[in-house]
């Protein structure tokens, strides 16, 4: 699985782990759909911001398929 700390490796479409903003203290993973990048720059060192396919934002923990 591949960190999701640059853009480059995030493409719509691709399955990924997020951290939702209310989980940021547990650390508890939510699975799904990646449909928008949030963050313009290239590298985030907390992971790229992304909008899931069923509308939920966070922060791409893993990738698992691009």
């Amino acid at each position: 699985m591949m960190s999701g700390k640059d853009r480059k490796n995030i493409k719509a479409g691709a399955e990924v782990l997020i951290v939702l903003k209310k989980d940021q203290r547990s650390g508890k993973l939510t699975r799904g759909l990646v449909k928008d990048l949030l963050t313009r720059s290239s590298y985030h060192p907390h992971g790229i911001k992304v909008r899931l396919q069923d509308g939920r934002v966070g922060r791409v923990k893993e990738i698992i398929k691009r």
